[in-house]
């Protein structure tokens, strides 16, 4: 998929020596002055707003903070130098990046009430706008997901069980198509049937993709129409983006990104051709030793299509009847009726071979 990005957006850290939470660029804790920790994880706020900021998107876009390897001093990603003792910056360590801190939500206009004098604030805010008051934390996520249903140790054991039950019934069909039993049966029936289709020449209608439509075919008409979905931009194609969320850029910034597809669109036609197509299909069935095709007469346009024949012998064994299909005519004329023939079964009753009996 391609990922787009739809802007920045501020951050937030919680100070862990006096719970003050803090936008994310700030160095220093707006509540105690402490400095922001080194290995500080950077939060969403229930909501936030894309940063209009030339500065601060260019500051977003700089890539995650560096220490600097002389006085640990917090520098932006691409600064040369330390801004507090001069080093180079080269070498520092970089700040972690490339986290999903969770779904981005814009600012809806909701409030809620501040926990020391109950004025409602907007979710955006981290401190009261009447008494100052620190904010608690409301973390944006992804819209929770539904929970799964635990599986119960119940359904847990019923489908083990039914595991079990589809491996033996498995075992026991291996078992029994290997299984050969031999016996002596008697021809009871022969039966045959023989089949000759009618084509004629007309014109036959098809649709198909643009580069796939034959030579030599008429009437085409073709309309736009979803083929696939493709990871990259293509020139005839709908793009189809994710839910916005935000990835945690290591400065304090999260860039707000949406995983995106595209369904491409190409040229599909209907066209005509002329073919030979079935309009009749010719019959003949017998239950003797002499198969022979229909009689089929065509008309101008028309001619003989493919010739189908198949023959079946039942056997009579125990009482049981087995039936067998002989591979040719030249096979099944040695099957008389009344004649005896040694047939092996497998163990689902089914003739794996046959031959005379001595």
């Amino acid at each position: 998929m391609t990922k787009k990005t739809v802007g920045y957006v501020k951050l937030v850290w919680t100070c862990p020596r006096c719970g003050t939470r803090n936008p994310g660029p700030n160095a220093f804790c707006n509540g105690c002055g402490g400095p922001q920790p080194e290995d500080v994880r950077f939060e969403q706020p229930a909501e936030a707003e894309l940063l209009q900021s030339a500065d601060e998107v260019a500051r977003a876009k700089a890539g995650p903070d560096v220490h600097c390897p002389y006085c640990g001093t917090r520098n932006r990603g691409n600064a040369k130098f330390c801004g507090a003792c001069g080093g180079e910056i080269a070498g520092g360590k970089s700040r972690e990046a490339g986290r999903v801190v969770g779904a981005h939500r814009a600012p809806s206009g909701a409030t809620r009430p501040c926990p020391a004098c109950g004025t409602p604030n907007p979710l955006t805010s981290l401190k009261c706008s009447n008494c100052g008051s620190a904010l608690p934390g409301e973390e944006a996520a992804a819209a929770p997901a539904a929970a799964r249903p635990g599986r119960s140790s119940t359904g847990m054991i019923a489908g083990g069980a039914l595991g079990l039950l589809c491996l033996a019934a498995g075992a026991v069909f291996l078992f029994l198509s290997l299984r050969r039993t031999e016996s002596v049966a008697q021809v009871e029936s022969v039966r045959w049937e023989r089949t000759i289709d009618i084509e004629e020449l007309g014109p036959v209608e098809h649709s198909d993709w643009e580069e796939e439509v034959p030579a030599g075919a008429s009437g085409v008409a073709c309309e736009l129409a979803y083929r696939s979905t493709e990871p990259d931009p293509a020139p005839v194609a709908t793009e189809v983006c994710g839910t916005p969320y935000t990835v945690d850029s290591g400065s304090g910034y999260g860039e707000v990104v949406q995983d995106c597809a595209y369904r491409v669109y190409e040229p599909m036609c209907s066209y005509t051709l002329n073919e030979w197509t079935v309009v009749d299909t010719k019959r003949l069935i017998g239950e003797n030793l002499n198969p022979a095709w229909p009689e089929v007469s065509v008309r101008s346009g028309q001619r003989q299509g493919p010739r189908e024949e198949a023959f079946l012998v039942v056997f009579l064994s125990q009482g049981d009847e087995h039936s067998y299909e002989p591979q040719d005519a030249e096979e099944f004329s040695a099957f008389d009726v009344g004649s005896e023939w040694t047939i092996v079964l497998n163990g689902l009753g089914a003739i794996v071979s046959v031959e005379p009996a001595p």
